[in-house]
């Protein structure tokens, strides 16, 4: 099926490409066509006569937060980093989850693998027992959580536990397929093995799992900044401003309102192009 013919067919996969785009374009261009700076307050031109924040206008499009700036550049630069955030760590767990997936389902059943196998899969079913954000909470009180790097291994180190699962499952379904066994009879090395006939098969479920992962780690991380326990001050963040905004949403509600279309819009592009995305890859599911 060609790229044409999946947009046609599905309506999630034309969905998601447009929200993730209008999104992608947003934070990378918003920055830039923003009026003013995002961390300079201007309370001349930002305040009214009653004090508060001027709301949506030609000078100020989405309006100006509690401390006079700039909504529009502040909700660009926050969707930058969202991005950042979701994209690599959900790469970071794709990673992860995938190795450990692979490995575990090529080495179950085999005699001296199904040690390893269930050591992994017990520690899998060790961390889904617990809330994904409760995890993340958890292991990010041990880091310095003010940076994006500790942030990045903080929420990549705990959401490759389900990718790990998914892959395992479909290595178990692969690994006694024809030819896998031919590779095997010709007597290939089993890392040799994992590499040309393992990993090209399961690249297409890694991948629907890392882009449906994005969303759930654009949404922890918004969760995170909003508690309080993300990315410092004055940093922008989504889950921040979603923060700030919900003191002040009866004086002025785009303060609350569009942190969350932005989130809403990501994480829901998201999900739906990794909805669109997996009916293409795998048509029979």
């Amino acid at each position: 099926m060609s790229f044409q013919q999946a947009l046609r067919k599905h309506a999630s996969l034309r969905w998601g490409i447009v929200l993730v785009s209008i999104v992608v374009l947003f934070s990378v261009a918003g920055p830039w066509l923003a009026p003013h700076d995002a961390f300079t307050s201007n309370p001349e031109r930002a305040m009214t006569d009653a004090l508060l924040p001027v709301g949506p206008s030609i000078e100020y499009p989405l309006g100006a937060d509690r401390l006079f700036r700039d909504m529009f550049a502040r909700l660009a630069l926050g969707g930058r980093l969202s991005l950042l955030i979701g994209i690599a760590a959900s790469a970071i767990a794709a990673t992860v989850g995938g190795l450990v997936g692979i490995v575990s389902g090529y080495a179950a059943g085999k005699k001296g693998g199904s040690i390893l196998d269930s050591s992994l899969m017990r520690l899998v079913d060790v961390g889904l027992s617990f809330p994904f954000l409760l995890l993340v909470m958890a292991i990010g009180a041990l880091l310095d959580r003010t940076t994006v790097a500790s942030l990045l291994v903080t929420l990549g180190v705990t959401g490759w536990l389900g990718t790990a699962r998914i892959v395992r499952a479909k290595t178990l379904t692969i690994r006694d397929l024809d030819y896998v066994l031919a590779a095997r009879a010709l007597g290939q090395q089993q890392i040799v093995i994992l590499w040309k006939h393992i990993l090209p098969n399961v690249i297409g479920t890694l991948l629907v799992s890392a882009t449906l992962s994005i969303g759930q780690m654009i949404l922890a991380e918004s969760v995170l900044s909003y508690l309080g326990v993300g990315l410092s001050p004055p940093t922008p963040t989504w889950g921040a401003m979603l923060y700030e905004g919900q003191d002040s949403y009866t004086l002025a509600p785009w303060l609350l309102a569009c942190p969350a279309a932005a989130i809403v819009a990501t994480v829901l592009g998201f999900n739906l192009f990794g909805e669109g995305l997996r009916d293409v890859l795998d048509p029979k599911g």
